[in-house]
């Protein structure tokens, strides 16, 4: 297939999935829609991937390229993807998920509806989730087919759950993930609010992915709330610096974001004066305030796990 032929990057990240890998090749294998690539990026499996991924790129009819790094975390893998990217539109899929057989050409048509003079504002097109055995995971949106953004739909209309859709690669370039010395996990929703505060999405209430409940990435598991500390602050700090506006829609948000980057910001050995650097003028009187339970909280985890 011809580079310009490419109109989907299907992406997937893997740590250690040799066996659920399965899942997202035959998803792929039937699609309809036919113009895409799937790029892997293998975050230092030992359990022989890039041996079974060698078998596929032999007889699979789509283009498999697999890329290989030393383990440095989702985040990382996600931005070696979208550089590595050779299509207009990116779709992350997880190494022990599955989709539909209509589901690229579900999220190309549902792209493809939106009026050309109205794209330049559009990075995105979501859709829903199911679990294995059909479940819905997460929440409908508000309507059927609605034109917003991701902040707007999780503050204002409250939405919850799993979703599954494309960004537009060109915009992915431009937000990518921070690499944060040491740390190896940062919240996909880091980016995604990012994208929310200058694009729109479209979101449709039709289940494309199959998201495998019972099944733990590896890449994003933590058990110890120290252990990410860096990316969880991270995380929390945006949330207080750039999305205050909707304070009012979901205060109790706010409240506890504030506590956790308390939390994690002294896992992370960042002090009282580094955090009120940190925090901007409009989230300083809310982080004051909130600073006795973060700590509290983070004093409680120490006990509960001192390592």
């Amino acid at each position: 297939m011809k580079h310009d032929d490419i109109v989907f990057t299907v992406f997937t990240p893997t740590y250690n999935r040799r066996h659920t890998l399965n899942r997202v090749y035959e998803s792929l294998c039937m699609q309809t829609f036919k113009r895409f690539e799937w790029v892997i990026v293998d975050d230092g499996s030992e359990d022989n991937t890039e041996e079974l991924v060698s078998q596929w790129q032999k007889g699979s009819w789509f283009p498999i390229r697999y890329f290989f790094q030393n383990n440095q975390g989702k985040h990382i893998a996600f931005n070696r993807g979208v550089t590595e990217a050779r299509g207009q539109y990116f779709l992350p899929l997880d190494s022990d998920d599955s989709c539909f057989p209509d589901a690229l050409m579900k999220l190309y048509k549902h792209w493809m509806d939106i009026p050309n003079e109205q794209k330049e504002i559009f990075s995105a097109v979501t859709g829903l989730c199911v679990d294995q055995n059909g479940n819905l995971v997460g929440d409908k949106f508000p309507k059927d087919m609605v034109d917003s953004d991701s902040l707007e739909m999780h503050y204002k209309y409250k939405v919850r759950g799993e979703k599954w859709g494309f960004q537009r690669t060109d915009v992915l370039k431009k937000f990518t993930f921070p690499n944060l010395s040491g740390e190896k996990f940062v919240p996909e929703s880091v980016v995604w609010y990012a994208i929310a505060r200058e694009y729109k999405t479209r979101f449709i209430n039709e289940p494309l992915r199959i998201y495998w409940v019972g099944a733990s990435d590896q890449l994003t598991q933590n058990k110890n709330p120290g252990r990410f500390a860096k990316g969880h602050a991270f995380w929390k700090l945006q949330v207080l610096n750039n999305e205050l506006d909707y304070f009012w829609y979901d205060p109790w948000n706010f409240i506890k974001s504030s506590v956790n980057f308390v939390r994690f910001s002294f896992h992370s050995k960042d002090n009282l004066k580094r955090q009120a650097n940190l925090v901007n003028r409009g989230a300083f009187l809310l982080w004051f305030v909130t600073v006795p339970f973060g700590y509290f909280v983070y004093i409680n985890d120490k006990r509960k796990c001192p390592n």
